[in-house]
């Protein structure tokens, strides 16, 4: 009986390490992707002018929406950028 405890126990505790060695790799690989960006950053800390050179180095992609009329009937249409290294911010 205390055998079984012991098991159930020690199974349990295995599992919250696993879990938690996943959370640790996750969040040592956003902590990666937000040092690479402020690299990239860095880079262009004083920029005068939008270049090709710097879009290709920050972005990874923009997606762009199709067009939707609102409640007035201008059109809207949703633009999302999403970085290199950090994703979309909002």
């Amino acid at each position: 009986m205390l055998s079984q405890k012991y098991q159930q126990e020690q199974g349990k505790l295995e599992k919250k390490i696993e879990a938690l060695t996943a959370q640790l790799a996750s969040t040592k690989e956003q902590e990666d992707g937000i040092n690479k960006w402020v690299e990239l950053i860095k880079q262009f800390s004083s920029p005068t002018e939008l270049t090709a050179d710097m879009l290709n180095t920050l972005i990874e992609k923009i997606l762009v929406h199709e067009a939707t009329k609102d409640e007035d009937g201008n059109g809207v249409q949703e633009i999302e950028i999403v970085y290199r290294f950090v994703g979309k911010i909002d």
